[in-house]
């Protein structure tokens, strides 16, 4: 059965194509054929959050084309940190976008390495200092239910060096430190991060979790 992930993921691939497209070819026809291809993905967009307008979305995508390489449509890539306290709690902050409860996490900045970017988010969000340690985690965050966007989720494990717990204002509503068993909801993709994240806390010896490729893997058969 078809269901909301799946409508996500072809419109927003529908939509990748075409403006990738769109960003490389100079033929006036080829353009009429990757506009139509937008119209059909907003259309499935339309469906997904039961807009009648599915123009707007449209003019959104048409916005984003860029030309040539910088306009060869990508993934965002966004940085989240699981830090851990002496009594195995998780650093959760609630955000303000959505009220959902979430490790601290961010787009990746210009400038910055992708540890860098965690130890900075969580400073900015919650005022703690902390030490990139590993990677634990990268997640197509529409399959783990993070977003509708097109997003990688890098996850860094991280320790506390210093700080004082104070949420940043506009980005939160609150943030804190939760047992496993007393954690807030909403969480954030239903929590199926959980039990990963309290094993990382806990020093157990884990293997970076990523999502399991889908099987036919695209073209596979074609390439072999």
């Amino acid at each position: 059965m078809t269901d909301e992930h799946d409508l996500v993921r072809w419109s927003e691939a529908l939509a990748g194509i075409a403006r990738t497209g769109l960003a490389f070819t100079e033929s006036l026809y080829e353009r009429e054929r990757y506009e139509e291809v937008l119209h059909v993905a907003s259309d499935i967009h339309a469906k997904i959050s039961d807009s009648s307008n599915s123009e707007e979305k449209v003019t959104e995508w048409m916005k984003s084309v860029g030309e040539g390489v910088p306009g060869y449509v990508t993934p965002k890539v966004a940085i989240g940190a699981v830090v851990g306290n002496e009594d195995g709690e998780i650093l959760l902050i609630q955000r303000s976008d959505s009220g959902v409860w979430l490790f601290p996490t961010g787009f990746a900045d210009i400038g910055y390495s992708a540890a860098e970017i965690a130890e900075k988010e969580v400073f900015e969000e919650t005022g703690m200092h902390v030490e990139a340690l590993r990677i634990i985690s990268i997640l197509d965050g529409v399959r783990a239910k993070f977003t509708r966007m097109p997003l990688y989720s890098i996850v860094f494990h991280c320790k506390v060096v210093g700080g004082e717990l104070n949420h940043h204002p506009l980005e939160c509503t609150d943030a804190g430190f939760f047992p496993q068993d007393k954690l807030p909801n909403p969480l954030a993709g239903s929590g199926n991060w959980v039990d990963h994240a309290f094993a990382a806390i806990r020093g157990e010896v884990i293997e970076v979790e990523f999502d399991k490729p889908r099987r036919p893997v695209w073209k596979q058969d074609d390439a072999i």
